[in-house]
């Protein structure tokens, strides 16, 4: 992802000859990332690029063909590092760790991040407009279980499973021989259970 210094009023528009996957772009006033981009030549008729765009705001997957040359606005998406300190209610409180300043973000803007937030946990800020648009989470977290189900006696099948609560409230399935109170290592990417630490 292109990352700006962003200079007063200036705006910096890009055309399809200048895609590059993992670029942000503006298009019909949403946020997109390019995943993937063809720069097509037929025989007759005009070049075009064919794209597959993921929108930031929901992370579906766009199919969508530009003719060469269109122009979009590039977006300056920030990267800033931040630990992660405590949650009040609906409000997820962070720090940064550059300047020391501290943040606060919704439910909303958070998502299902909060799922793997616990405190001191750092992470990536992913910024637009000084708005918060994604968290990059470490690939896994240690989190405690507080809850889950007694394992059934005698049940020795290795894909058994039973459900599970962490310390941040997010409930998964664990293996039946791990019981409350340990910490257990969960993937941020598909929310799993990846063994103990």
């Amino acid at each position: 992802m292109r990352i700006f210094e962003k200079e007063e009023g200036y705006e910096v528009t890009i055309s399809t000859n200048q895609f590059k996957t993992g670029m942000a772009i503006l298009f019909d006033g949403q946020l997109f990332t390019i995943e993937e981009y063809q720069h097509v030549k037929p025989g007759k008729g005009a070049a075009f690029v064919r794209t597959k765009l993921r929108s930031m705001k929901t992370g579906n997957i766009l199919s969508r063909t530009f003719d060469a040359g269109d122009k979009f606005e590039d977006a300056f998406i920030e990267k800033k590092p931040l630990q992660f300190l405590y949650r009040s209610g609906d409000e997820f409180h962070f720090m940064d760790t550059k300047n020391y300043d501290q943040q606060m973000f919704t439910r909303d803007e958070v998502g299902d991040s909060a799922n793997y937030l616990k405190e001191n946990l750092e992470v990536k800020a992913e910024l637009y407009d000084n708005k918060l648009i994604g968290i990059e989470l470490p690939t896994t977290v240690d989190l405690k279980i507080t809850e889950s189900e007694p394992g059934i006696r005698g049940d020795t099948s290795k894909s058994a499973m039973k459900s599970a609560i962490l310390e941040t409230g997010f409930k998964l399935l664990v293996p039946l021989f791990v019981e409350p109170g340990e910490v257990i290592k969960v993937d941020t990417r598909n929310g799993q259970y990846a063994g103990r630490t």
